[in-house]
């Protein structure tokens, strides 16, 4: 078994509502190349960024301090970035470092800002937001009585939190509904289980990873032994199910996709600081030992899902089942700032082993599978060659006596490991079929 003790540069995938977010501090090396800090100051743009804080001083309805237009123009400044980039006041800041145990207040949703309104990457499972029917791509342009048109990242988050067991209702736009839907969510303290594990047949496993943390890497160590012991021989394929994991720390996502290769590049950054080109490889070991393994995504897997998918797509370790993921393959980092504040700023993008960019683009999987349920046909019993009149006997086999049509036993009903779920029925077929063909010479 491997355990990662990397210690690097972590990453943002975006906030999740009602709660604090899994954030390492990183540290620019350097702000500004010595080129560009020779650049002179943009005099004409300062001078008209002065006469607009003079004017709203002096002109507007209300009397406004300092301090929250100069906060809000940061705030402005970091939003016109990019969907990610934000200002973190001190209040914030705090929050933003309490997610690492996978445990905090709200609601289970991750988020994005997409034309002004809130957009849902995902909803995070076993939360009120996933029971609550939250999905994702929804757009979230109401809490409550409050629109949410003109509001930041950070102030609809904030809304969205609450006391655990109070009430919110979102007003989402909903591709394919008529008309907008109230969903109303109780806030609850959400609790995180990264790993959740079960045997789907002799032989196959299902791991299931509903977000990147610290000890991603250590639980999925402790699935794959806990599922062979409960086969009791080592596994035969195992299905890696990342749909709807938002992504979460790098760390996490290294080390996963580490535990399935034994060399070669997993992911690496670039951007314009020392600090933000990193690069990440494997370290020898495969924890299913070249069993085969199918790695289950969709819309609403992002950021970490999208490098793990991507490293073992690339290596060819792994299918990659289910439909186009989200697209969200830029790096944040937190850097502190004097006043107890912080810029949460997008400062590199990462790129899989073969050198696609994620950013906007997404894991297209090797195999494309729509969400669907699987329900067995109701067809009665079906007519056989032994049935038709004067059929030819087989002659190598003794002739079977003759029963009585109402004595015939029936077969037995196959057992859908998962009924309700089309994927995941499809990658254990597929998990079967690798199986059998490598066990028979191929």
């Amino acid at each position: 078994m491997k355990f990662s003790t990397r210690y690097v540069l972590v990453l943002l995938v975006g906030v999740f509502a009602g709660a604090a977010v899994t954030v390492g501090v990183g540290v620019l090396a350097e702000r500004e190349q010595a080129k560009e800090a020779r650049t002179p100051l943009p005099l004409d743009e300062l001078r008209t960024f002065t006469e607009v804080f003079s004017r709203i001083k002096s002109d507007y309805v209300e009397s406004v301090e300092d301090k929250k237009l100069l906060g809000d123009a940061v705030q402005g400044m970091l939003a016109g970035l990019d969907p990610h980039s934000s200002y973190l006041d001190a209040e914030s800041f705090k929050e933003v470092r309490i997610d690492t145990e996978g445990q905090f207040g709200g609601l289970g949703i991750e988020v994005t800002m997409e034309n002004g309104f809130v957009k849902v990457v995902a909803p995070i499972e076993d939360t009120p937001a996933a029971r609550g029917d939250v999905r994702t791509g929804d757009l979230i342009i109401r809490l409550d009585d409050k629109a949410v048109k003109g509001m930041t990242l950070t102030e609809a988050v904030r809304l969205m939190r609450g006391k655990p067991g109070s009430e919110i209702t979102l007003t989402v736009a909903r591709e394919g509904a008529t008309k907008p839907l109230k969903i109303t969510l109780k806030r609850a303290v959400i609790k995180i289980q990264s790993v959740k594990s079960k045997l789907l047949e002799p032989g196959y496993g299902y791991v299931r990873i509903t977000q990147f943390q610290a000890g991603t890497e250590k639980g999925l160590n402790e699935a794959v032994k806990k599922l062979s012991a409960q086969n009791k021989d080592a596994l035969r394929g195992l299905v890696l199910d990342l749909r709807n994991n938002p992504g979460g720390v790098l760390n996490g996502a290294v080390g996963v996709s580490d535990a399935f290769l034994n060399k070669g590049l997993i992911v690496y950054t670039e951007g314009r600081v020392a600090d933000s080109r990193l690069r990440f490889s494997a370290t020898p070991g495969d924890i299913l030992s070249g069993a085969p393994l199918v790695v289950l995504v969709n819309g609403g897997s992002a950021s970490a899902s999208e490098i793990v998918a991507g490293a073992l797509q690339d290596h060819k370790r792994a299918v990659v089942m289910g439909t186009k993921t989200f697209g969200k393959g830029s790096v944040q980092t937190i850097v502190p700032v004097s006043n107890g504040s912080a810029l949460k700023l997008t400062t590199a993008r990462y790129f899989t082993p073969n050198g696609r960019s994620i950013q906007a683009a997404g894991i297209v999987p090797d195999i494309v599978a729509e969400e669907a349920k699987v329900t067995k046909s109701e067809a009665g019993e079906r007519l056989k060659e032994a049935d038709l009149a004067r059929h030819l006997e087989n002659g190598d086999a003794p002739v079977p006596k003759e029963e009585k049509k109402d004595e015939k036993k029936k077969e037995p009903a196959r057992v859908l490991a998962a009924p309700d779920d089309y994927q995941l029925h499809e990658a254990l077929n597929l998990l079967k079929g690798i199986s059998f063909f490598k066990a028979n010479g191929g």
